[in-house]
């Protein structure tokens, strides 16, 4: 027996009010994309050499990830296959299988948008349908502060911070409470031994970074506290480190971010990142 096609699809979907028309919230998603789009340390396939987002007007026109700003280096996120101003768009991922539609309803408090990504039986998600989990925040906050905000892209600082917990979901919100880190990150609320996640909060233009505990220092107890500092030249950065004495933890990998982390002479970790030319 053949099992029907949506049977086998996956789909995952959000959505949040915007107070803005739809003509209004279809242009900022569009035009304004290198605006609401956070630039945080994991928030573009490859962070060390991005500068920006960019969506071309029209079916058949590119979703990018800028490498530079005239587009001559580009990474291609996705196809546009539907372009209805006020009304929908859609397009097919170019790093993975995955189809996305984002829908703009008209409602009382200005626009409704639905972000709707599929991922066809059999297909692979390598981050196509991130768009349903950072769109409703994103786009929300940045269509709250626009009238007054400055039009020109804000990235991160160069320091961030990495904060280790048993249970960082639990982390998570109990921050959120207790000391209005805004706006809450996406995450499931189950929680479980080894689970690993990366959940960020922005502040001010620096990152807050919750994960797992994972790590011991010299004395046996648990890593709690990492710094992350962002530098020009990753590579000198870690020879200079290595013979200077630092202990590499782990060399160079690259995870959407390219980074390596050292112990200093107490064995206190600290992470390097590739900083963006931007930054």
């Amino acid at each position: 027996m053949t099992t029907p096609q949506a049977d086998q699809d996956r789909a995952v979907s959000s959505q949040v009010t915007v107070g803005v028309d739809p003509g209004t919230a279809f242009a900022v998603f569009t035009d304004e994309m290198d605006l609401w789009w956070t630039r945080g340390p994991i928030n573009f396939y490859d962070a060390a050499r991005a500068v920006g987002m960019r969506c071309e007007h029209g079916v058949g026109g590119r979703l990018l990830e800028l490498y530079a700003p005239d587009a001559s280096d580009v990474l291609e996120l996705g196809r546009i296959t539907v372009w209805e101003p006020g009304r929908l768009l859609a397009w097919h991922s170019s790093v993975d299988d995955v189809r996305v539609e984002v829908r703009f309803e008209a409602v009382p408090d200005g626009t409704t948008v639905t972000v709707a990504a599929t991922i066809p039986a059999g297909g692979a998600d390598r981050g196509g349908t991130a768009w349903v989990r950072v769109t409703p925040r994103w786009l929300a906050a940045w269509c709250a502060r626009r009238d007054t905000a400055p039009r020109v892209p804000s990235d991160t600082g160069r320091l961030g911070l990495a904060v280790h917990y048993a249970r960082p979901t639990s982390a998570a919100h109990w921050l959120s409470e207790a000391f209005g880190f805004r706006p809450v990150p996406e995450h499931d609320d189950e929680e479980g031994d080894g689970e690993h996640r990366w959940i960020e909060f922005r502040i001010g233009n620096c990152s807050v970074m919750l994960f797992p505990l994972d790590g011991q220092r010299r004395d046996g107890s648990p890593v709690t506290h990492v710094p992350w500092v962002f530098v020009d030249d990753l590579d000198a950065h870690l020879e200079h480190a290595r013979s200077s004495g630092a202990t590499i933890v782990s060399g160079i990998h690259q995870h959407g971010y390219r980074a390596y982390q050292a112990a200093d002479l107490e064995g206190n970790r600290w992470t390097f990142a590739q900083a963006r030319p931007t930054m």
